[in-house]
């Protein structure tokens, strides 16, 4: 069955564990701290960084309270990136669920970006040949940085210390979401990526407004290569009809242009 990560944003500290133990693992350099507000740094993901931890202070009961959050590719069940790329370079894997970015595939035409509904691939923009940078779920089918296929946590689960993030079946962990909400009246009623856009691999559970932490509301519950594919279905059609007009069209003016050149030839001999 499909994996996923269940993210419990209450027992999240904000260490960053997991965004180190990323870079670690996948060979990215560590950059420069950026702090552009509040304590995120970098402020977002890019083409070297795959995940951050947002750090917010909220208002609760009255109160000022410190929420974080670990943001990366969602790794959604109906990936509009993956539907998106013409090239093949990003595929879900459906042992895993791992949406997988395939660079020998990619021509750097970056519809993955705009199809995205939570904005998560970026692009090596300093780079002569730059790629599409993003989670792989520490899913590798090359093997050089794969851990699920030896049957190993993701780099960021294993060395979170407070256990707000926990490995197993998608299935289970929506199911222990589920039991931790109704067993505590603190936590909002709802699980992020459930049903959002079709259904996420990463799961969210929270006290706070998922809002905080730049995550959208209005995604609805329909998978979106669904709305592309009400149109895109019909390009077939539209190409050969379009195909037959012109043909058509280009023939009755030949004929047109020959029966003028005769009448000419004509006229000149009376």
């Amino acid at each position: 069955m499909p994996k996923g990560v269940l993210v419990d944003i209450t027992r999240c500290m904000g260490c960053k564990a997991c965004q180190v133990a990323c870079k670690q693992w996948n060979d990215l350099p560590s950059g420069v701290p950026e702090f552009k507000e509040g304590l995120t740094s970098p402020p977002e993901m890019n083409g070297y960084t795959y995940t951050t931890v947002r750090i917010e202070v909220v208002e609760k009961a009255n109160d000022y309270t410190m929420r974080s959050a670990k943001r990366q590719c969602m790794h959604c069940e109906h990936p509009a990136c993956a539907s998106a790329c013409f090239a093949k370079a990003l595929q879900k894997d459906p042992k895993t669920g791992a949406v997988v970015y395939h660079s020998h595939l990619c021509v750097g035409c970056r519809y993955c970006m705009l199809a995205c509904p939570f904005d998560i691939p970026k692009y090596q923009w300093d780079k002569q040949f730059p790629l599409v940078a993003k989670c792989q779920f520490c899913f590798d089918p090359k093997g050089k940085y794969d851990r699920l296929g030896y049957g190993l946590q993701p780099a960021c689960v294993d060395t979170c210390p407070t256990g707000a993030l926990k490995f197993g079946e998608r299935d289970e962990l929506l199911k222990e979401a589920w039991q931790r909400i109704n067993s505590n009246p603190k936590y909002i009623k709802h699980v992020m990526g459930e049903k959002e856009a079709g259904g996420t691999s990463w799961l969210y559970i929270s006290d706070v407004p998922f809002e905080t932490f730049g995550f959208r509301r209005n995604l609805g519950t329909r998978p979106l290569p669904e709305y592309s594919h009400n149109f895109l279905k019909w390009t077939p059609f539209i190409a050969v009809g379009w195909g037959t007009l012109l043909t058509v069209l280009y023939h009755y003016t030949k004929r047109r242009q020959q029966v003028a050149s005769e009448s000419g030839k004509q006229d000149v001999h009376m």
